[in-house]
């Protein structure tokens, strides 16, 4: 449920944090292939919501090595997108769908299964998905997550608990402080979930996600 909190939180800053990282190598991309796109789209997903999709996945050969239409229990899987319960590839390949809509992505071995494989799959594939969205659900917010972030117990989260929640999850996560990309997080925080405008998020507010138009 943490992992769900803070893709709330870091979602919208993921460039900052690649930025102030400094002196990486480019990290493999996925390239994406728009099949089908439904012509109305009302939301689109992004990380932290949960997926529900059809998916098919070839070899470089064009061998298909599963589908759910027909393998299994034939039945479409849900996962939730940006907390790693799916390989890296679809992580970031599957962002900003709409439901309906069909993507082709190829994914290198590091947004894969890497040197290792996984089962039928080898050391170093570059692997395809045809991926269909069939629906998009809002996430799950806890009230044990509010809580560890209230501090004052007073039912409504301040700016200042918001950033000091960030700071403890930047050092335990190792990366080094930067007051300005906090406030900057904060800011795009508060902009999105306080409704009212009163400075704070309520737990309402926190738990309750309606559907984005």
């Amino acid at each position: 449920m943490l992992l769900s909190v803070l893709s709330w939180l870091c979602s919208s800053s993921l460039l900052l944090l690649v930025s102030v990282s400094g002196g990486k190598l480019p990290e493999a991309e996925v390239t994406i292939e728009v099949l089908h796109r439904p012509f109305l789209c009302h939301r689109k997903s992004k990380y932290g919501d949960i997926l529900l999709v059809h998916q098919e996945g070839y070899f470089e050969n064009g061998t298909m090595f599963h589908t759910s239409r027909t393998e299994g229990d034939k039945n479409a899987m849900w996962f939730t997108l940006g907390i790693r319960e799916v390989i890296k590839g679809w992580d970031k390949g599957l962002q900003d769908m709409c439901a309906g809509e069909k993507r082709k992505l190829v994914i290198p071995p590091a947004l894969a299964y890497g040197k290792e494989g996984k089962g039928k799959i080898p050391p170093e594939s570059t692997l395809t998905f045809v991926i269909e969205v069939l629906e998009i659900r809002n996430g799950p917010r806890s009230h044990e997550s509010f809580q560890e972030m209230d501090l004052n117990d007073d039912w409504r989260l301040s700016k200042h608990e918001v950033r000091e929640y960030l700071r403890k999850e930047f050092e335990r996560h190792g990366y080094p402080p930067n007051d300005t990309l906090h406030e900057n997080m904060v800011a795009d925080i508060f902009a999105k979930e306080d409704e009212n405008k009163d400075g704070f998020i309520s737990s309402r507010e926190f738990t309750y996600k309606h559907d984005e138009l």
